[in-house]
């Protein structure tokens, strides 16, 4: 079963940089490769990693429901082929992305389909790693459900602060197993003297030039030396938590 890592947080704290880094850090820690899933509408990880997404899962619930009854395979035949071509390859891991539904009320559905995927997936993977939604979209249609760790990034501030407090608040509201969720402190050197409603701290994570470059340039998290700053925050975060 693979270890499943869920990124939750307020857009513009950099979770999906912080994802990307993620995925990185992972890669060769086990022989399966990495799942990198993008359950953003607002799809960025496949850019701080490199990789085009073949499809996504919103694109494939529209092409299955719009396909006509008869042909000897039903829509859920339909849905279960089309999974494996949404994946893109890559050297360690694979991308997928949920995409953005098109119309009122599609969300629950692809969000279904996303969860349906990544549970009958997880035994092909090592670990895991989901971008979610900005704030708590996706704890509430339950995309992100039996996860070893939820890690809510943010920064130390008021809003930050109540955003770690109403995510904490909501995975204890909703029948979703989730083994330890953490904050991560981004863009600071050490963790703010406060203990939103008792989560705990996974780690912080400095601010980092070399960072803030590749996103201006165009590059990837794969472009950062070793010695990135961020890059190693984030190895020693999935050090103490997974041993690796």
């Amino acid at each position: 079963m693979a270890k499943t890592i869920a990124i939750s947080g307020k857009g513009g704290t950099g979770k999906t940089t912080l994802a990307a880094l993620m995925v990185r850090s992972l890669l060769g820690k086990n022989p399966q490769a990495v799942l990198a899933v993008d359950a953003d509408a607002n799809a960025c990880l496949g850019t701080m990693l490199g990789v085009r997404p073949q499809g996504t899962i919103a694109d494939l619930r529209e092409e299955v429901l719009k396909q006509k009854g008869g042909g000897g395979i039903s829509k859920v035949d339909a849905f279960e082929m089309g999974f494996e071509q949404l994946l893109s390859e890559s050297k360690g891991f694979d991308l997928l992305a949920m995409g953005r539904p098109e119309g009122p009320g599609c969300y629950c559905a692809a969000n279904n389909l996303l969860r349906t995927f990544l549970d009958r997936m997880s035994n092909s993977y090592g670990y895991v790693v989901t971008d979610n939604e900005a704030g708590m979209e996706h704890l509430s249609r339950r995309t992100t459900n039996n996860v070893d760790l939820l890690a809510i990034v943010a920064e130390p501030t008021k809003i930050g602060i109540d955003t770690v407090k109403r995510i904490a608040n909501l995975t204890r509201s909703l029948p979703i197993s989730i083994k330890e969720v953490g904050i991560i402190w981004n863009r600071v050197d050490s963790a703010p003297d406060v203990n939103p409603d008792g989560v705990g701290v996974f780690g912080c994570v400095p601010y980092d030039k070399s960072v803030y470059d590749i996103a201006v340039g165009g590059g990837t998290v794969f472009d950062l030396e070793n010695e990135s700053v961020a890059l190693k925050a984030v190895q020693t975060i999935l050090k103490d938590y997974f041993g690796i």
